[in-house]
């Protein structure tokens, strides 16, 4: 039976495309593999929003080499996503390797690609967004018991320096039935806990129905009878009273918030054209945070945007103080063609940037201490995400504000077989990155 591995960059939104991509291969009719080198097909599914990751399909490509001319000529690269959108055919030249290349818009024809790729003709296929949407191809889940539900795709935000806009395209939000229709779906299927996924998903319905339908959206989810619901990604200025408000009020929605701030200063904030101030985004933390007991806070944020200063930084260091983020994402800029911001100069030196971003990533690492700790003693459903990776004699599992605990597996019990289940536990000591706890109860 012929195989194939599929390798995944980038954001949740790419990780739920390779679940698409993997049930049209084995649709096809093939399996996975563990290895490159037992695969047949090798799919890249590709990022572009930073350079680093632009780096690693190169070199991933390029380790390829031998195996292709090594005795497996047959092997089939492709490349999609991001990249693949963004490049198209220019990657069959700059990569000899690479057989087949798809975009963000058009994962439906990567059998088709395939087709012409064993029978000798290297193909590139690139489509504009269309009117449809890839909902309806088939899935093989990452994890039976957690799905990612696309309620959007595309942006209309045009951030400075966000290449998304050009590779998803504008926002298209998904009919709000349909949504429904799928999570439902998946609830009869036994999944536990789905995320609905969006550039924005607080401007969901905008484009369809004239205003934003999210807040409604969450509450008709949570009336689905899933027991867990999360989304990503909010932005802050779209961020409602009225989402806020079904985050309190629908307990299936979890008490978890990723809210980029991407800078504290204003004038970066200006240049970013993110649309809001940092009191905007300070007084919105307080109301969600006064709003909805227990919620874990975690953003995004970008060091070293061109022009910044060591005020503009001073400033962002000034609103992880005052916030107190649970947890952080933090990234130094990086330019992408096609992008306003990519034409900005900046004398700003190399070291002078890696050291702001030393300094926040020491803060980042104290503040989410602190939050761990303050769970101490306390008891939290846990859904089960499997053995630890740190060691197979625990088990790691998410609490509803999303933190990593590790507890013993129960004596008796597969550590496999718990995945997908819910079990109480009590949070014993804190780390930075995650808790240590043992379990109380099955749930």
């Amino acid at each position: 039976m012929r195989t194939y591995l599929v390798r995944t960059f980038g954001c949740q939104m790419n990780r739920h495309d390779s679940e698409r991509i993997a049930g049209l291969l084995e649709e096809r009719g093939l399996r996975r593999a563990q290895e490159p080198e037992e695969a047949d097909v090798i799919v890249f599914n590709t990022c572009c929003v930073r350079e680093s990751a632009d780096e690693r399909l190169y070199g991933q490509v390029a380790s390829l080499k031998s195996l292709k001319t090594g005795g497996r000529p047959d092997i089939i690269v492709a490349v999609g996503g991001c990249i693949g959108q963004r490049d198209g055919a220019e990657l069959l030249h700059r990569m000899p390797h690479v057989d087949v290349v798809f975009g963000t818009h058009n994962i439906s024809e990567l059998p088709a690609l395939l087709d012409a790729a064993e029978a000798g003709r290297r193909t590139a296929r690139v489509l504009e967004a269309g009117e449809g949407f890839a909902s309806d191809l088939p899935t093989v889940l990452e994890h039976p018991w957690r799905a990612w539900v696309s309620i959007t795709v595309g942006c209309d935000n045009n951030c400075s320096y966000c290449i998304v806009p050009s590779v998803r395209g504008p926002e298209r939000s998904r009919p709000f039935e349909d949504v429904l229709a799928e999570v439902a779906a998946l609830g009869n299927r036994g999944v536990a806990e789905v995320t609905l996924l969006g550039q924005n998903v607080n401007s969901y319905g905008r484009d369809r129905y004239g205003a934003p339908r999210f807040a409604e959206l969450l509450r008709a989810v949570g009336e689905t009878g899933i027991p867990r619901v999360r989304f990503t990604t909010s932005h802050p200025k779209d961020l409602s009273g009225a989402t806020i408000a079904a985050m309190a009020e629908v307990p299936s929605v979890m008490p978890y918030l990723h809210l980029p701030v991407q800078a504290g200063s204003n004038r970066v904030l200006a240049a970013m054209n993110r649309g809001y101030t940092r009191d905007d985004y300070l007084a919105l933390a307080d109301t969600i945070r006064s709003a909805v007991p227990g919620l874990a806070l975690s953003t995004d944020v970008i060091v070293g945007f061109p022009s910044e200063t060591e005020e503009d930084f001073a400033q962002t260091i000034d609103v992880f103080e005052r916030v107190r983020f649970d947890h952080a994402f933090t990234f130094i800029y990086s330019p992408r063609e096609g992008t306003s911001a990519a034409s900005l100069e900046d004398a700003t030196p190399r070291a002078a940037i890696q050291d702001r971003f030393d300094r926040l990533t020491t803060l980042v690492r104290e503040l989410a201490y602190e939050s761990n700790a303050r769970e101490v003693g306390e008891e939290r459903t846990l859904l089960i995400e499997g053995p630890s990776k740190r060691d197979p004699a625990f088990l790691a599992g998410r609490t509803p504000a999303n933190r990593l605990v590790h507890v013993p597996v129960p004596a008796g019990t597969d550590a496999q077989v718990l995945a997908g289940t819910f079990l109480e536990a009590r949070i014993l000591s804190a780390h930075p990155w995650f808790l240590s706890g043992e379990v109380v109860q099955g749930v």
